[in-house]
């Protein structure tokens, strides 16, 4: 992780041409910089990467994505190159991360978010594919189950859905294209990690999500046993291990 002091006085410099002198700061969690900046007429939340991070790529896809956006997503108001560093400036958005747990009252607002999303026009740029981004893992089935020509978000954190008076999606370095309901099964694996069952995770997402409520069993069933196989690979920390977890007990509940 990285802060806002630690960076090198030429990025610091460079984001404070375009915010004004930094009065303060407040760091986000994230293997990147992931900070609010406050100056004395505004707050502006700022992410960065060093120039020779390895996966720069999901870093300008995230930058890449935003002017296709809906409202339920922050505006990037600025992105500059200085002293090593990639730094990308939003609008900042205040609230908290979303509550998942069974009878929160985020869920709604999560939920509204989510479908505005799916309600967007496919963007004008390159986007992976989710018969690509998940083909290798399918193995059983035909990857193009996995096709369609909606944007997606695919990781949908608590820290992804920030939650005020509603709900933001934040964090779109891994946005794809694909079928409508991917985002949904996303969700429901966070859900469960969060305390739902299986069953309720379903319930609540097929009264929520047309998409969700319509999807085909074969590519339900196709996807879920794909992203089980992604989680348990790269189960090495506790949170991933919690959703790796839920992936194998949903694949196990889709076969009951």
């Amino acid at each position: 992780m990285y802060h806002w002091d630690g960076l090198p006085p030429a990025a610091r410099r460079a984001v404070e041409e375009r915010t004004g002198r930094v009065r303060e700061f407040e760091p986000r969690t994230g293997r990147l910089l992931a900070v609010t900046v406050r100056t004395a007429a505004s707050a502006v939340f700022v992410k960065g990467a060093p120039d020779d991070y390895l996966q720069v790529h999901t870093h300008n896809r995230e930058a890449t994505v935003n002017p296709w956006l809906p409202m339920a997503s922050p505006r990037l108001k600025w992105r500059v190159r200085d002293g090593g560093w990639d730094l990308l400036g939003y609008d900042h958005i205040p609230g908290h991360p979303a509550d998942l747990t069974p009878g929160s009252p985020d869920l709604p607002l999560v939920a509204r978010a989510l479908q505005e999303v799916h309600n967007t026009p496919r963007p004008g740029v390159e986007l992976r594919n989710a018969e690509n981004r998940w083909g290798s893992w399918v193995r059983d089935a035909d990857p193009q189950l996995l096709a369609g020509d909606t944007l997606l978000h695919t990781t949908l954190t608590p820290d992804d859905l920030l939650v005020g008076d509603r709900a933001h999606l934040v964090g779109w370095s891994q946005a794809t294209v694909g079928a409508a309901w991917i985002d949904p099964a996303v969700l429901i694996l966070r859900l469960m990690a969060a305390g739902h069952t299986a069953y309720d995770a379903d319930l609540w997402a097929r009264r929520q999500f047309p998409a969700w409520a319509g999807a085909p069993r074969a590519s339900v069933d196709a996807f879920s046993v794909a992203n089980s196989r992604v989680w348990q690979a790269i189960a090495e920390d506790e949170p991933a291990i919690r959703m790796a977890r839920a992936a194998a007990e949903w694949v196990r509940h889709r076969r009951s």
